[in-house]
C-alpha cells in the first residue's frame, strides 16, 4: 500500500483547505471541527447503509478493541514529517472526521467534484456499506520524542519493547509514530481506509510500513467460534472477550493508574510479525504438532480433555509419571497460571506475502495483535518467558514489532484523536 506521488494538481495544503475551511480550526478550538461541517451528507451521495452492518464510531473506548473482530484488517504505522504541531492536529482531526463517515459507510466527502480537482474520496468503496468497519488509531513511542513538545505528555506504560530472546525484527517493518488499524469484513473496505489516510496526511505524515491481512485469530466474543491459525490449530480459546466487562476494566482498559489522564479509557496495542515457517511445519508429524500446542489439532482440546473448552490441566501426569503437557508447551507457557494471572486481549490475523525470494518458501504467519492495560506487565513477561522456552520457536520467527498507545474514544463530531494528549 504504497502512495504515488500526483504529478501535477492542489498541493495537500490546497485540498485541507477545502476540507477544513479557512478558519476551520480556529472556530473549533482544535483540529477536525471543519472537516466534519464540510463533509456533511449530500443529496448525491450514497444512503446510509442498515444499522446492522455498522459498528458505532463514537464511544467511551476506541471501537476495534472489544468489538467482535471482523473478518479482515488493513494495518499502517505512520512516521511524522514535520515539526509543525499545528499540521499534525490537523491531520488527526481530518482522519477522525474521515472515520466518522467511513464507518457509516459514507463517502468522506462530496462525491461531485470539478473535474480539475482530484475527487474528495478515491471511491474503491462505493456501494460497498460500512462492513462493520473500525477505526483505530494510536501513537507510537517516538511520536513523543520532542519534535511536536510532547516529551512529557508520554506515558511510563509506553516504554520501549525490549529485545526479546529470538527476535528477528526488520526496522522497515517496526515502529511507528502513529498507527492505524482498520478492520472489515470487506477487505477493499479496509484498505480504503489506510490509501485515503495517507492521502489526506501527505506531506505531514508518511507511510512507515502497512500489512493486510486475513482470517481472524481469535474469537474476541462469545458469539464467535475459535478459528485456526495457518498452523491449522484453533487460536486463542481461552481470550478475553467483549462480553467479560469487569476482566476488560481489569486488563485491557487503562484507568486511574495512569500517570497521563489522556490515557484513561484507552489501551496500549502491541504488534508483532510472526513469520510462520510454513514448510518445516508442514512435514511435522501430528503427535510432536500438537505435543508442541498442548492441544488437539482436530478439535482443538487440550491433551488433558475431550472438548475445547475443558479446563487445562496442567498438573496431569501420564502413566510413565512425565506431565501430559509439557513445561515448554505453547498453552502452558502462555496461560494466565503462568504469569501471575495476567492475561492479554489478542486480536491479531493470518497473512500471506507471496514467497521469500531467497529461499522460494511462503512468507505467511500470523500478524499478532494484543491490546493491555500496561505492556510490561503484560506482554512484556509472557513474551520473554515464550522466546525463551516455547517448543513453537523452532517454527516461527519474530521478525516485526511495534508498541502503540490508543487513546480513548471520540464523543462526538469535533473530537479527534488524542486531543486530550494537546491540551
Amino acid at each position: 500500500m504504497t502512495e504515488a506521488t500526483p504529478r501535477s494538481g492542489p498541493s495537500r495544503r490546497r485540498f485541507l483547505g477545502v476540507a477544513l475551511g479557512a478558519a476551520g480550526v480556529a472556530a473549533a478550538g482544535g483540529a477536525g471541527f471543519g472537516v466534519a461541517r464540510a463533509t456533511e451528507p449530500s443529496a448525491t451521495e450514497p444512503t446510509a447503509p442498515a444499522p446492522s452492518d455498522q459498528v458505532p464510531f463514537y464511544g467511551e473506548h476506541q471501537a476495534g478493541i472489544a468489538t467482535p473482530a471482523q473478518d479482515r484488517l488493513a494495518f499502517a504505522a505512520f512516521d511524522i514529517t514535520t515539526t509543525d504541531v499545528h499540521a499534525v492536529q490537523t491531520v488527526l482531526g481530518s482522519w477522525a472526521a474521515a472515520a466518522a463517515r467511513m464507518t457509516a459507510g459514507e463517502a468522506i466527502g462530496p462525491t461531485e467534484t470539478a473535474p480539475q480537482a482530484p475527487p474528495a474520496d478515491t471511491g474503491e468503496a462505493f456501494g460497498l456499506g460500512p462492513a462493520q468497519l473500525t477505526i483505530t488509531v494510536g501513537f507510537g513511542p517516538s511520536f513523543f520524542d520532542d519534535r511536536l513538545g510532547l516529551a512529557r505528555k508520554r506515558p511510563a506504560a509506553l516504554a520501549d519493547l525490549p529485545t526479546f530472546p529470538g527476535d528477528a525484527l526488520d526496522p522497515d517493518r517496526s515502529h511507528g509514530d502513529l498507527c492505524v488499524q482498520a478492520c472489515a469484513n470487506d477487505p477493499q473496505v479496509a484498505f480504503h481506509v489506510i490509501r485515503n489516510f495517507a492521502r489526506i496526511g501527505r506531506g505531514t505524515v508518511a507511510m512507515r510500513w502497512s500489512q493486510l491481512g486475513f482470517g481472524r485469530t481469535s474469537s474476541t466474543s462469545t458469539s464467535q467460534e475459535t478459528p485456526r491459525n495457518l498452523m491449522g490449530f484453533k487460536d486463542g480459546t481461552n481470550n478475553l472477550k467483549a462480553e467479560d466487562t469487569a476482566e476488560l476494566n481489569q486488563f485491557v482498559w487503562v484507568g486511574n493508574e495512569t500517570d497521563q489522564p489522556w490515557m484513561k479509557g484507552g489501551s496500549y496495542l502491541v504488534a508483532r510479525r510472526v513469520r510462520m515457517l510454513i514448510e518445516s511445519w508442514d512435514a511435522d508429524h501430528l503427535a510432536d504438532q500438537e505435543t508442541i500446542f498442548g492441544r488437539r489439532k482436530d478439535t482443538g482440546a487440550p491433551l488433558t480433555g475431550r472438548s475445547e473448552f475443558d479446563v487445562v490441566d496442567l498438573s496431569a501426569q501420564a502413566p510413565d509419571g512425565s506431565l501430559v503437557i509439557e513445561t515448554d508447551a505453547h498453552i502452558r507457557l502462555a496461560a494466565p497460571s503462568s504469569h501471575g494471572g495476567q492475561r492479554i486481549l489478542r486480536r491479531g490475523y493470518s497473512y500471506t506475502d507471496g514467497t521469500d525470494p531467497q529461499t522460494g518458501q511462503l512468507d505467511a504467519g500470523l500478524f499478532f495483535i494484543a491490546f493491555q492495560k500496561d505492556p510490561r506487565a503484560q506482554f512484556v513477561p509472557i513474551q520473554r518467558m515464550l522466546g525463551q522456552h516455547d517448543l513453537l520457536n523452532e517454527y516461527i520467527k519474530h521478525v516485526g514489532s511495534a508498541l502503540f498507545a490508543v487513546p480513548p474514544g471520540l464523543s462526538e463530531a469535533g473530537d479527534w484523536f488524542g486531543k486530550s494528549l494537546f491540551g
